[in-house]
C-alpha cells in the first residue's frame, strides 16, 4: 500500500489558511486524484510551482497547450490532455462560482456539505475529495 500524500509532503502550509497554499493543495489534490503514479504527480505538483501556476487566474491565463506541456514535462502523459482540461474547466468554474477556494470553504455548512461541493465540479470525484478534504487544518474542519 502506498503512502498517503499530504500537504506537508509537497512543503504546503494550510495552516496559514491563505488562499494560494489552500489552492495548492486543490491542485495538487486534483494532480493525485487521477489514477497515476503518486512520484509522477508529485513532480507534476512541482513542475506547476515552478512555472508558477499556483493560481486558478495564471492556470487560466497560459491556456490548454502550456497545461499540457507541463504535464508532459513532469510525464504525466497518459493524462496530459484531460487533465489540462479539467484544470481549466475546474479553475473557470471556482472563479465564477467562488472567486477563490477560500470562500468555497466558508460557504460550506458543514463537511458533507463541503464533499458534495466539490464533488459538483466537473471532473471532481470521491478520490480527490477524500485527499483533499484528510488535510484541511482543524479550522476549517466546520465545513
Amino acid at each position: 500500500m502506498e503512502k498517503k500524500i499530504f500537504s506537508t509532503d509537497l512543503g504546503i502550509y494550510l495552516g496559514s489558511g491563505k488562499d494560494e497554499e489552500l489552492f495548492k493543495w486543490f491542485l495538487a489534490c486534483l494532480l493525485f486524484g487521477k489514477p497515476i503514479q503518486r512520484e509522477v504527480a508529485r513532480k507534476a505538483y512541482f513542475e506547476f510551482v515552478r512555472e508558477g501556476l499556483t493560481s486558478p487566474e495564471r492556470i487560466l491565463d497560459v491556456g490548454w497547450d502550456r497545461l499540457v506541456e507541463v504535464l508532459d514535462r513532469a510525464h504525466y502523459v497518459r493524462f496530459d490532455y484531460s487533465t489540462a482540461t479539467k484544470l481549466i474547466d475546474v479553475c473557470k468554474e471556482l472563479k465564477e462560482r467562488y472567486g477563490t477556494i477560500g470562500n468555497l470553504l466558508k460557504g460550506a455548512k458543514d463537511r458533507s456539505d463541503l464533499d458534495r461541493t466539490l464533488q459538483e465540479f466537473k471532473g471532481i470525484g470521491p478520490v480527490t475529495t477524500r485527499i483533499f478534504l484528510r488535510d484541511i487544518p482543524a479550522k476549517w474542519k466546520r465545513a
